[in-house]
């Protein structure tokens, strides 16, 4: 049975990656700007293997509303145009036979409210992931109490470390979902 130490940094560590998972996703919305993690999702049927775009072409930004992808094999562009057109970025591809240019059109106001709840709803639901570590770990202490492997003083003041980190957590996803929204409802 692990020490409440090692319960601590499990327990931060586990936040830690929620907010890692956070930022990943929202790296892939599109905000009206240029952004090569907006590919990131989209995987190219390459030799009968699901494959990543960034895996098989460079991919640059050559100017703030525009992605280039420039395949190694350039037998690839038409895999790779067919996967963007079948994926949900809603960016229609210019394959001119050499590269890929997507330009990113810019958001109507009504989209980017709407991307802006999807954010709001993804940082929602990194609050209840936080939330259910620090409920499993209170419980987890608490066991530890009821087995004497913790005084009642120390169980007290790990549950006042637990909801100190949970705090400093939800503080962090309000600061990633605000930096966020700004970038989307920034014209």
């Amino acid at each position: 049975m692990p020490d409440a130490m090692e319960l601590m940094l499990e327990m931060e560590d586990k936040m830690q990656k929620t907010i890692k998972v956070l930022s990943a996703d929202l790296d892939t919305v599109r905000a009206g700007r240029a952004n090569a993690a907006l590919l990131d999702k989209i995987n190219v049927d390459y030799y009968g293997v699901p494959t990543a775009i960034n895996a098989m072409a460079a991919i640059s930004v050559p100017e703030p509303r525009m992605l280039l992808i420039q395949p190694w094999d350039k037998t690839t562009l038409k895999e790779i145009e067919k996967a963007i057109l079948t994926s949900d970025i809603g960016i229609h591809p210019q394959n001119d036979g050499a590269v890929i240019r997507l330009v990113i059109p810019v958001l109507t106001e009504e989209r980017r409210k709407e991307l802006s709840r999807q954010t709001a709803k993804k940082g929602e639901d990194s609050k209840v992931a936080i939330r259910s570590v620090r409920r499993d770990y209170i419980e987890k202490f608490k066991a530890m109490q009821k087995k004497a492997e913790l005084t009642e003083d120390d169980l007290k003041g790990t549950e006042k470390e637990v909801q100190d980190l949970h705090d400093k957590y939800i503080k962090q996803i309000d600061e990633v979902i605000s930096k966020k929204d700004k970038e989307i409802m920034s014209v």
